[in-house]
């Protein structure tokens, strides 16, 4: 069953999504990120400043057009809209709908900044998440990812 993980209560939500997606790669998975457009934009950016010493190795994907070959060597993919095939299996979640089907997917980790908007819209998914018949849970308020 998938296992979708809310982290709630996150002051600098692109700073945490850097962490974690450098910890993912350390840890050799794949993950894709989605979000709307602008926070897409803003990690990429900051994916390539964020620690000096490190590369964590991304691409940027639209919907829109189709999935490159480069895709398949590239382990985090920041993609705007639904997943294509041939995704990885774990998702992390800036903001952006929840995945219809999520029981495609191994892992999801919605990150939910600590603003009444987003945790309004947190709110949302989780229950879209109860209603794909999916047991969501809630992390620790102040998270920390390696």
């Amino acid at each position: 069953m998938t296992q979708v993980d809310f982290h709630i209560g996150v002051d600098d939500p692109l700073h945490y999504a850097c962490r974690l997606l450098r910890k993912a790669f350390r840890q050799g998975a794949r993950v894709v990120v989605t979000a709307p457009p602008p926070v897409l934009e803003s990690l990429d950016r900051a994916l390539w400043v964020f620690e000096e010493r490190d590369f964590v190795p991304h691409l940027r994907l639209s919907a829109a057009r189709p999935v490159p070959a480069l895709a398949a060597r590239t382990p985090l993919w920041l993609l705007d809209g639904p997943l294509p095939p041939g995704a990885p299996d774990v998702l992390v979640n800036l903001d952006a709908d929840a995945p219809d089907p999520a029981k495609s997917l191994a892992r999801i980790i919605e990150i939910v900044a600590d603003e009444p908007e987003q945790m309004a819209r947190g709110r949302d998914r989780w229950r879209q998440y109860l209603r794909q018949g999916l047991a969501p849970r809630k992390l620790p308020d102040r998270p920390t990812a390696g």
